[in-house]
């Protein structure tokens, strides 16, 4: 396979280096680190374009929160400075990272989110008769920093870039050797990148029927319970062995039964939302009414929250759960 070279050029572009900046501050144009970077934006720039062609970028000064939406999660969120560099990388090398991508891999892709890959599972079950989930306990965590520095080299050739990505790699670890950073943008693309090798694996050399991956949930069909079984087994040792992960126990089934796939459950004939979904939206729209009956929030800020919530529901078979639930909520 051919390595992508001669990026770095490219990313330390001032015009690029300026559009990174533009986009990392979106949605934080009030934060005072923000207006701190724009006050001596041409100084910045010209700062972060010397590291970048020096491949001695300062990063690492990552400050911590958690949340729990809809499970905890600890959130790991780099300065500005890095936000700017993050992007300024990406907007160059997404290309690379997304001609390896299989055309069934979504999450953090464009035109490949939630519901793409609602719908494609969806089409899986009403064409096979079963299916075989997979998913990696807790994955950001376990990501091997040898293994994806090894999965770069594959894919990039210069040496001062990988020594940029090998410094945003190794300026964090949940135990040693271990874990990228949730909420950073790069680690988005390394933890996608990551599970590509296994994509094509299981595709190119088990030759599974039908396969699908939204970060690193993966679901097998097949019509043979055997041949899914035998695929199944080959492709988790793969996963355990090659790329160093650990998987939480397989869910295997009838697709008749229902997938547990993104919040929902997928049956052949309709989509119904999973249990943890309709207490996630129960609990949610009731905070929000509260926010708005007590002031915290006007009629605006109310419906940009509340309208991608009803639309999670409307991919589903909710019309009864939603009137019961409003008109309950009406009648208190």
């Amino acid at each position: 396979m051919k390595r992508d070279n001669h990026l770095l050029e490219q990313i330390a572009d001032p015009e690029n280096l300026r559009l990174a900046f533009w986009k990392a501050r979106k949605g934080k144009t009030g934060k005072i680190e923000v207006q701190k970077y724009r006050d001596q934006l041409d100084k910045h720039l010209e700062i972060l374009r010397n590291q970048i062609l020096a491949g001695e970028v300062l990063v690492g000064k990552y400050h911590y929160f958690t949340i729990y939406d809809p499970k905890e999660r600890r959130i790991c969120a780099a300065p500005f400075s890095e936000r700017v560099l993050h992007h300024a990388l990406m907007n160059v090398c997404h290309a690379s990272f997304e001609r390896y991508q299989i055309y069934h891999s979504y999450a953090t892709r464009i035109n490949k989110g939630t519901y793409a890959a609602i719908n494609q599972a969806w089409n899986n079950q009403k064409q096979f008769k079963w299916f075989l989930k997979l998913d990696v306990r807790k994955y950001f965590d376990s990501i091997d920093h040898q293994v994806l520095k090894e999965l770069l080299k594959r894919r990039f050739k210069e040496a001062k870039l990988l020594t940029i990505f090998c410094s945003i790699i190794d300026s964090y670890q949940t135990k040693p050797g271990k874990g990228v950073p949730i909420g950073n943008l790069t680690s988005q693309y390394f933890a996608n990148h990551y599970l590509a090798l296994a994509d094509h694996t299981v595709l190119e050399k088990m030759h599974i029927p039908a396969y699908v991956r939204y970060m690193d949930d993966m679901v097998l069909w097949a019509n043979s319970k055997e041949e899914l079984l035998q695929i199944g087994s080959l492709f988790t040792n793969f996963i355990v062995q090659e790329l160093h992960l650990v998987l939480k126990p397989f869910c295997l089934n009838k697709t008749e039964k229902g997938l547990p796939f993104c919040g929902y459950l997928l049956f052949p004939t309709h989509k119904r939302l999973n249990r943890t979904s309709k207490k996630r939206f129960v609990a949610k729209s009731k905070q929000y009414e509260q926010l708005l009956s007590i002031g915290e929030w006007d009629q605006q800020t109310y419906q940009q929250h509340i309208i991608p919530l009803l639309a999670f529901t409307r991919h589903a078979k909710t019309v009864g759960f939603r009137k019961n639930l409003f008109y309950s909520s009406n009648r208190v």
